[in-house]
């Protein structure tokens, strides 16, 4: 006969089972899962990709980060667009779009969350903090 402990180790809230359902508080967020082993954060994930744990919690990002890379696209849209690697504070990289001319966004730049998911692409789309000082080249 089973008798239920409270002793016994439960699944954590952001276990496997809700690794990729965030919180009803705020669409306009970015959710993560950060491994309770060894701590590594990391974006829409099963698995870490650190120690293969597959207990994770689900954590919400402030959204401020900074730009890795920025490249153009003309592929399969009317106008060019960008793709940039966007480093979280949190740790972990998402792939999204900057806000503003293209040619603008450069790798080192400072953005913030503007909208969790762009409708037409659902990625995450983000706005230059601050205009950065550029030297003529």
């Amino acid at each position: 006969m089973y008798h239920h402990s409270a002793s016994t180790s439960r699944p954590a809230a952001g276990s496997v089972t809700g690794v990729l359902e965030p919180a009803a508080d705020s669409q306009d967020a970015i959710h993560f899962q950060r491994c309770t082993w060894c701590g590594t954060a990391m974006y829409h994930r099963l698995l870490c990709p650190v120690c293969q744990g597959s207990e994770l919690r689900t954590e919400r990002s402030e959204g401020v980060g900074t730009v890795r890379h920025s490249t153009v696209v003309h592929r399969n849209t009317p106008a060019a667009r960008n793709v940039s690697l966007i480093e979280l504070a949190e740790g972990f990289v998402v792939r999204g779009r900057v806000m503003g001319p293209p040619i603008g966004i450069h790798s080192g730049d400072r953005v913030q969350l503007s909208t969790a998911k762009d409708p037409v692409r659902g990625e995450p789309v983000f706005q230059l903090l601050e205009e950065p000082y550029r030297a003529w080249s």
